[in-house]
């Protein structure tokens, strides 16, 4: 099945000087960049109705128009009976909690298991949609709330909210070291100088603002709560990392474990066993694509959060009971 493209974006003030494929990218991110980048190529995606290359920096107020025919099914995998712990469904919209250990959109090394082969086999018209109506994405290892658009509709509405920062999305994690208090990380980011997979903070990079604030305090670590103004890569594993404070678990921004001196047999054992990012996205605010209604829904922290929650809490106490 055919279906036509559209699409007009303005080059924002802060993407000036950026590659026309990377603005692309991130203005209409609901397409793969090697899709993008084939459009630019074929002259479907112009710049001021003008074929430019890929790399060809622009200028902030340079009108991008995407104008093209798309094999909506050409690019997904097969459906497969993955069970979905599904919070709320309707015609417009699916709301998915996230499991630790699943890959959001087939990739090399992950084609099957991911959350998009099960949403093909809960919602086979999800292959009329493109990326099956996925407009976000948390990391593997990260768990909590997504949503999922059932409708063309829904899924221009959807793009069109995150692209203006006006979806809500609330995260908890815990961190290494004790915060004194909340604050807000306003720091570029962009691909590591040295290891491309990973993200940095970059004076290059794009704008990333991250927004966090306490919900408790124990002897070596803090839970907080932390609220996306942007949505980059790995952004809140990178920020909280680049104020000394990164999540417990992350593989990838974490220090070499340490263990806090005075620390409980119970308390060493759950953080050598704590083995990905603490991090759950926990809340989700946005407009209801079809009614018009602002819709919230939240999730429970998931059982090893809570696990590490207790053993944190109960570190504490046997501290102050000790006087410390």
């Amino acid at each position: 099945m055919h279906e036509t493209i559209q699409r007009q974006a303005t080059v924002p003030l802060e993407m000036e000087g950026d590659r026309l494929d990377q603005i692309a990218a991130s203005l209409f991110n609901e397409f793969s960049r090697a899709r993008l980048q084939q459009w630019i190529k074929a002259g479907d995606l112009t710049v001021n109705r003008e074929s430019r290359k890929p790399k060809d920096k622009l200028l902030s107020g340079d009108e991008l128009y995407l104008h093209t025919e798309m094999h909506i099914s050409d690019e997904l995998p097969a459906a497969e009976p993955i069970e979905l712990d599904i919070i709320y469904e309707d015609g417009s919209v699916i709301v998915i909690n996230k499991p630790a250990g699943m890959v959001v959109h087939p990739a090399a090394g992950n084609r099957a298991g991911t959350l998009l082969n099960g949403l093909l086999h809960h919602c086979p018209s999800l292959e009329q949609i493109p990326r099956a109506g996925i407009v976000h994405r948390l990391d593997k290892d990260t768990t909590g709330l997504m949503v999922v658009a059932k409708t063309l509709q829904a899924h221009h509405s959807l793009v069109k909210q995150l692209q203006k920062r006006t979806v809500t999305r609330l995260y908890q994690a815990v961190v290494v070291g004790v915060l004194t208090g909340g604050g807000v990380v306003d720091a570029p980011l962009g691909r590591h100088p040295v290891h491309r997979k990973k993200r940095a903070v970059v004076d290059d990079g794009k704008d990333a603002v991250t927004h966090y604030r306490l919900l408790a305090r124990y002897r070596a670590h803090t839970r907080v709560q932390c609220q996306l103004e942007t949505g980059r890569t790995h952004q809140i594993r990178v920020h909280m990392a680049h104020i000394r404070n990164p999540l417990i678990g992350d593989p990838d921004y974490g220090r070499r474990l340490a263990i806090p001196a005075g620390a409980s047999a119970e308390l060493a054992d759950a953080l050598r066993g704590f083995r990905r990012q603490a991090l759950h996205a926990w809340k989700l605010s946005l407009v209801h694509p079809e009614t018009g209604e602002e819709k919230t829904w939240e999730c429970p922290l998931p059982d090893d959060m809570q696990a590490l929650i207790g053993v944190l809490e109960r570190d504490l106490a046997q501290d102050q009971a000790r006087g410390g």
